[in-house]
């Protein structure tokens, strides 16, 4: 089926982001007294929102963090996107594929406003997407796997959601998009397959995406 919309998650599918602020994500947290590996970082809040950090770490501890925590995260992952941040290799050529096709996109993440707009600047994918077509979790209160910015993301560009097509490489945000009633695409770069099997398709290389959306 030709979709009507293409919805991209953010971190992981567009910017090579999710290596860097996981390992700074684990590295904060152990710091903070919540040893926390890299790979924990990736199993228990890839694709979330920052709000699913401070309820698992009360929920798991009884100690909240600091309430300068997330601007002091943030601090260091802008700082990491200006060294080291690459867009995912091929998105670009997705993008212009979309835009010859006049198929409509926009990107729905769970990071902020700030977060997306910077990682795009970084990587110069800004160019593709105006401030009409990026939503944030900070626009619905609550981030995957509740389906609310999906829903949010395919009201404001006029699309059912039963004719959209979410890019995801996030077990929350497979579910997301599931919950949502639109299709889902599982990006598998770095999440193992059997964790995106909500998906109704998988692929490893953006150079694949292509030929799944005729």
């Amino acid at each position: 089926m030709r979709h009507d919309l293409v919805i991209f998650d953010n971190d992981g599918v567009l910017v090579d982001s999710e290596p860097i602020s996981n390992r700074l994500l684990a590295a904060y947290l152990t710091e903070l007294g919540h040893p926390t590996t890299y790979e924990d970082s990736l199993r228990d809040y890839m694709g979330s929102a920052m709000h699913r950090i401070h309820d698992l770490v009360a929920e798991r501890t009884g100690q909240r963090l600091p309430d300068d925590f997330d601007d002091v995260f943030h601090a260091r992952v802008f700082a990491a996107f200006e060294r080291d941040l690459k867009p995912v290799p091929g998105v670009e050529e997705v993008l212009q594929k979309l835009v010859a096709d006049a198929v409509p996109y926009c990107v729905a993440s769970s990071g902020s406003h700030e977060r997306i707009r910077v990682g795009h600047r970084t990587t110069g994918l800004d160019r593709w997407f105006d401030e009409g077509l990026i939503f944030s979790s900070e626009d619905v209160g609550r981030g995957k796997p509740a389906p609310d910015l999906f829903l949010y993301a395919a009201e404001r560009m006029g699309v059912a959601p039963e004719r959209c097509v979410v890019i995801e490489d996030s077990p929350l945000g497979v579910q997301a998009a599931v919950a949502a009633g639109m299709d889902v695409y599982g990006f598998t770069a770095m999440t193992p397959a059997e964790r995106l099997a909500g998906a109704g398709r998988l692929f490893s290389d953006m150079a694949e995406l292509p030929g799944l959306l005729v």
